[in-house]
């Protein structure tokens, strides 16, 4: 049902990508439902203090996702986007280099952080969150995707950085 309602667009952003568009989930309600129920289940009962979301689709995730776990919503946001004091960190893309950052007092030291994102790829821009979140105290708990692309090993990667991953859905390729 969930991989149904995934839409693939080809060559974008460029020739040879497959672009996993979640939208066409968020646009169906049960698809959307069953996606966010599948992402809590593990933690259903569990103290959860907060869930960090990665800009944007990770936003929309994340916020159902603390919703149903009765805890806060921390937005992990590109440079130069958050009012407040932040802590930023630069992580590689596959073109090139960028940077995100959280508002330092995003939560208080040992606070039990789930991370949430539409996919993993290769696992940069997560791993970065992880970096941002532990440096302002968070325990983080795990890291949850719809998307898994395990051929450029993302999730591999969280793992061994002490992340528990979970992925509700696979695709070969990029």
């Amino acid at each position: 049902m969930l991989r149904d309602a995934i839409r693939t667009i080809p060559d974008y952003p460029k020739p040879g990508i497959q672009f996993r568009d979640i939208t066409t989930l968020l646009g169906d309600a049960r698809a959307f439902r069953a996606a966010v129920d599948q992402l809590v289940q593990p933690w259903a009962g569990q103290r959860i203090d907060k869930v960090a979301g990665i800009e944007a689709r990770g936003f929309i995730l994340g916020g159902a996702i603390a919703h149903q776990l009765s805890a806060g919503f921390i937005p992990v946001r590109k440079k130069g986007k958050l009012p407040h004091e932040t802590v930023r960190l630069a992580y590689s893309l596959e073109y090139g280099v960028d940077e995100m950052e959280v508002h330092r007092d995003a939560v208080r030291p040992g606070e039990r952080v789930i991370l949430v994102d539409d996919l993993i790829a290769t696992g940069g821009t997560a791993t970065a969150a992880i970096g941002l979140l532990r440096a302002i105290g968070a325990e983080v708990l795990a890291a949850c995707f719809v998307i898994d692309l395990p051929e450029l090993g993302g999730a591999a990667r969280i793992a061994t950085l002490g992340v528990p991953v979970r992925t509700l859905v696979e695709f070969e390729g990029h």
